[in-house]
């Protein structure tokens, strides 16, 4: 099994156009847990941390102009 390390390091060499895929690939992963437990708390708390992942990065986008 990989390590988070190992994990953190591959991502940090993937090409920037092939990161959307990894993102692409957990949301669909997580959508479809949602989809048949809407009570995966697993599933929720990665929405739920997902979000504040894109409200952040929204903040500081909006900071930056």
């Amino acid at each position: 099994m990989k390590t988070v390390i190992d994990i953190w390091d591959e991502l940090g060499q993937l090409p920037p156009e092939e990161s959307i895929h990894v993102l692409t690939r957990l949301f669909a992963l997580y959508e479809g847990r949602l989809a048949k437990d809407a009570e995966d708390n697993c599933a929720r708390e990665f929405f739920r941390h997902l979000a504040a992942a894109v409200d952040q990065t929204a903040g500081c986008n909006l900071n930056r102009r």
